[in-house]
Formats: structure tokens, sequence, C-alpha cells
């Protein structure tokens, strides 16, 4: 199924307007040290945890708290999607 837009591709899709060019490394490497798999396997149940690890190493990169805040609400919204 070429083409179809995977919810990688739709974190990737997010985290891009926070983090810019870093972001396909850095969603990468939250799925593959703390959700042990590969992109490719990110299913909708994993969302809860990966938003987790994301929102801890973000607060660490950045002192805009408004701003995490709302990339975290960006990203819970692929929760209340239809996947």
């Amino acid at each position: 199924m070429t083409g179809d837009i995977t919810l990688y591709d739709e974190v990737v899709k997010i985290t891009y307007g926070y983090l810019g060019p870093a972001t396909d490394r850095f969603v990468t490497r939250q799925i593959k040290h703390h959700l042990h798999k590969q992109p490719e396997e990110l299913r909708k149940k994993d969302l809860k945890l990966l938003i987790e690890w994301i929102s801890l190493a973000v607060n660490m990169l950045s002192d805009d708290r408004q701003l995490v805040k709302q990339y975290v609400a960006d990203l819970e919204e692929l929760t209340r999607e239809r996947r």
C-alpha cells in the first residue's frame, strides 16, 4: 500500500512545525528507544506513551512551556482521530 500516510508520517508532519529538519531523526529515535519499535510499526495505542516521551524530551530542549503545551496538544489530536 504505497502512498498511504502512516501514523508515523502524521507525527512527523506535526513535529516538523516545531523542530524543523531535525524532526525525522528525533521522532525515529523516540520510537526506537522508548517504544522498541520501528517507525512504520507505530500504532494509535502507542501514542500516549510516545507523547509522554516526546514531551519530556522537548521540555529539556525548550524553555517555552506554552510552545511545548501546544505541541503536545497537537500530537494528542492524533489520539482522537479515526485511525
